[in-house]
């Protein structure tokens, strides 16, 4: 009888287990495990195992490959027109198809979050970057687990998963070692990390995370070191190391690069190429850019270029040492696109090499949004200082041309080239109301799956569509539960309807747009915007609660947004605007919020602060790669910062004890051969430093900085002190302070200065800069 019963039992759990995957319940995951029912057998001989559970994807899932560039607008890279050579884009667009009306949201984060999750980005409360979250629903840069990505759904239903490069989708508040962790990438659906969690990077000098812990990439930088070469490495390496074990399984890769975000660094070597190629300025390339795109059928012909901002100056009217100036900064910029494209293409050459890449579905978007004018008029050396509101004159910036895309830069071009980056369109990143804005070049490619090669595909498409689209491709239904949690729907539409079929009926037929008040609404070939504020100006042009400012265009006769229809059809207009008003209330894109860098500061915004209400911080050592955001503000007030620090015996101490920032703007409190010192750096442009004339004493020390601030506004002066037990030894005026924000990619650190050295001079490394002495504990003050 008990042999009987076994059996009967063994052929339950071959029942519950032994289906092929494509029976599996997907609807809710993760995938529950069998429900096993009790074994009576005490005789492990008699009676055979049930197999074991193993959740794998539908047969014939493909490698799935995103790959996700910065800030390169649409008429940048040569794929789709531009003066910049993107050989790999090229190959995959040759053997694949390019999607011509492919958009994004025109910012950073929302494109990033909206492409993982499906759903519009105010949906996952990303209706802004992460830097400028507010407390309203739809911008508190919290994603809600009722939009689970695209990675987790993958991995439950058994693909390996990885992220490498740019995150930009973590809330500020949340990069802390106290988190919550939950919206970093490796709770948000990817088993590997390796990149930056903020929106930019040091490419020479980063702070990189693999997974939640910091890398010292000191020990592996060389003269040749670049991020995105870096990431390229480690993308190459996971995917190899992944097929050598699994080879059957199927892996996403999330390949997002820095580049060409701001900083344009890059070795001089790759800027080189494009001597003198942008010699003849912003307004013929716009010309000669749009000749292109007609010629290969990018844009229908007819297209015309859009008039470009009336700020924009022609190109001839500059003097020749301004057009000698811009031209290398765009010469820089181009030498990071191909850069980047370059490190791309090592990742494909390495599916090629493994045998796998004409299965592997590879989706390459130049560009999460577009071509960055936020270098506004000039340009500038150190970008830090646009944050700031401190511009730079061109005879500053080419008293460093030299230097330009080096360690000791941070540049930016002038905002000028933005416009002629993104033809046939006249505006650029921010304004989500031009397709300058949010149209970026894309190619798909697959072709042991797609038949056609080579050709374009017109159907409008947003960002949106890619985690429907990849979900299709892989068999997976989007599920209606994800750890318990119910879905919100995705808003995307797969793009498979148009793989084989160019002139497939378009069903993305709806989108709206918004970012910072500068908003659009897409309806079935219609297209109606506000530009409501500019990159280089923050004031609103029209009052944001009336009709002011509302333009019409008809998309199926003007591709570049250059014949306004308002005036001509009023009721069409009025139509666009209710379709617009409609979205922005199903999506939480309401109220609409015009501020941009006043809302970098958490207060100002409304957001959650991590350090709300307090003025005191004491923090000890090992606390390092603290984002300003969730440090003390110390910025626009008086503040003090005591350090209690030691020397043993004859040792002579040396290092930083507490810096934020680093060597573009930042301050530090340190000991140089154990003279106790501070540094405070405006932006590289003025650099105060106090230094005592005694060295420290044996034994316990407390070292005091006190900063007495002039008050009266933002980024105003002051009167910097330094005391050591209690007796001033240094006294100095700081004429200007950071308003806004020290950096964006560098952080706060006890016992060192990691990443670039505010006190570059004195501390050319992070390995110098640490602290040979002991650190009990360091308070920071807010005075009031």
């Amino acid at each position: 009888m008990k042999r009987a019963l076994a059996v009967i039992v063994t052929s339950v759990f071959a029942q519950a287990v032994s289906a092929e995957p494509t029976a599996l319940d997907r609807s809710s995951i993760p995938i529950a495990a069998p429900d096993y029912p009790s074994i009576t057998e005490v005789d492990a001989n008699k009676v055979q195992p049930p197999p074991l559970q193993v959740i794998s994807p539908p047969e014939k899932a493909p490698n799935i490959v995103v790959i996700l560039t910065d800030d390169v607008g649409y008429g940048v890279p040569s794929t789709f027109g531009g003066p910049v050579d993107t050989p790999t884009l090229d190959r995959l667009a040759q053997n694949g198809l390019s999607y011509t009306r492919f958009h994004t949201t025109a910012l950073c984060s929302p494109t990033r979050s909206a492409l993982k999750a499906g759903r519009n980005h105010h949906m996952v409360n990303v209706g802004s970057v992460q830097e400028i979250a507010t407390a309203f629903p739809g911008n508190t840069g919290q994603i809600p687990n009722t939009t689970a990505p695209v990675a987790e759904i993958l991995r439950l239903n058994g693909y390996n998963t990885a992220a490498f490069g740019k995150w930009h989708e973590t809330a500020l508040t949340d990069t802390s070692v106290s988190g919550p962790q939950h919206n970093w990438p490796n709770r948000q659906g990817f088993e590997k990390f390796y990149g930056f969690i903020g929106a930019e990077v040091n490419f020479l000098r980063p702070n990189i995370h693999d997974g939640f812990a910091l890398v010292d990439t000191d020990k592996i930088r060389d003269p040749d070191y670049h991020f995105d070469a870096d990431i390229a490495d480690q993308a190459v390496n996971w995917m190899r190391a992944q097929k050598t074990m699994t080879p059957e399984k199927p892996f996403f890769v999330y390949f997002a690069t820095g580049g060409v975000h701001a900083p344009h660094m890059v070795h001089k070597k790759w800027a080189d190429k494009y001597s003198g190629k942008f010699d003849q300025g912003w307004d013929k390339l716009r010309e000669e850019t749009l000749a292109r795109q007609l010629e290969a059928g990018i844009v229908p012909e007819g297209t015309v270029l859009a008039q470009k901002p009336d700020e924009v100056d022609d190109w001839d009217s500059h003097t020749a040492d301004e057009r000698r100036l811009y031209a290398r900064q765009a010469e820089f910029f181009a030498g990071l696109v191909e850069h980047t494209d370059y490190q791309a293409g090592r990742v494909v050459d390495a599916l090629e090499d493994m045998g796998i890449l004409d299965d592997t579905l590879v989706i390459y978007i130049s560009g999460d949004n577009g071509t960055s004018a936020e270098g506004e008029r000039d340009g500038y050396f150190n970008w830090y200082s646009m944050m700031n509101r401190y511009p730079e004159t061109v005879e500053y910036q080419l008293s460093r041309l030299d230097e330009w895309g080096t360690i000791t830069s941070y540049p930016h071009m002038a905002a000028s080239w933005a416009v002629a980056f993104d033809a046939p369109f006249a505006w650029t990143k921010q304004e989500a109301g031009d397709f300058g804005g949010t149209r970026n070049g894309t190619v798909i490619h697959w072709p042991n799956m797609i038949k056609a090669r080579g050709e374009k595909r017109t159907q409008f498409s947003h960002v949106i569509d890619i985690a429907p689209t990849i979900l299709e491709v892989a068999g997976i239904p989007e599920p209606e539960y994800v750890n318990g949690v119910k879905q919100i729907p995705m808003q995307g539409t797969s793009l498979v309807y148009t793989f084989d079929n160019a002139d497939a009926e378009e069903r993305h037929k709806t989108q709206y747009f918004e970012m910072v008040g500068n908003r659009g609404i897409y309806h079935e070939g219609w297209f109606a915007r506000v530009i409501q504020t500019t990159p280089w100006n923050p004031e609103s042009r029209y009052p944001i609660t009336s009709k002011e400012g509302w333009e019409l265009f008809d998309l199926r006769n003007d591709f570049s947004l250059s014949n306004n229809l308002a005036k001509d059809k009023p009721k069409k207009l009025n139509e666009m605007i209710k379709v617009f008003m409609e979205q922005a209330v199903e999506n939480h894109v309401l109220p609409l919020d015009t501020r941009l860098l006043d809302r970098m500061d958490a207060k100002t915004a409304g957001r959650i602060d991590l350090m709300d209400g307090r003025k005191s911080l004491t923090v000890f050592p090992g606390m390092i790669g603290m984002a300003e955001d969730t440090f003390l503000n110390v910025k626009n007030t008086s503040s003090r910062i005591t350090a209690a620090v030691g020397v043993r015996g004859d040792e002579e101490a040396n290092g930083v004890i507490l810096a934020q920032g680093g060597s573009h703007s930042g301050w530090a409190l340190y000991v140089t051969d154990g003279y106790p010192a501070f540094t405070y750096n405006f932006l590289q442009h003025q650099i105060t430093s106090l230094k005592s004339s005694e060295r420290l004493p044996e034994g316990e020390s407390t070292i005091t900085y006190t900063f007495d601030y002039d008050g009266d506004g933002r980024g105003k002066g002051g009167t910097a002190i330094l005391a050591v037990n209690g007796k001033e030894v240094a006294r100095e005026r700081i004429e200007r302070t950071i308003m806004n924000a020290y950096t964006v990619d560098e952080t706060t650190d006890v016992g060192v200065d990691l990443s670039t050295q505010v006190a570059q001079s004195v501390f050319p490394t992070a390995r110098d800069s640490l602290f040979t002495g002991t650190i009990e504990a360091v308070t920071v003050e807010i005075l009031e």
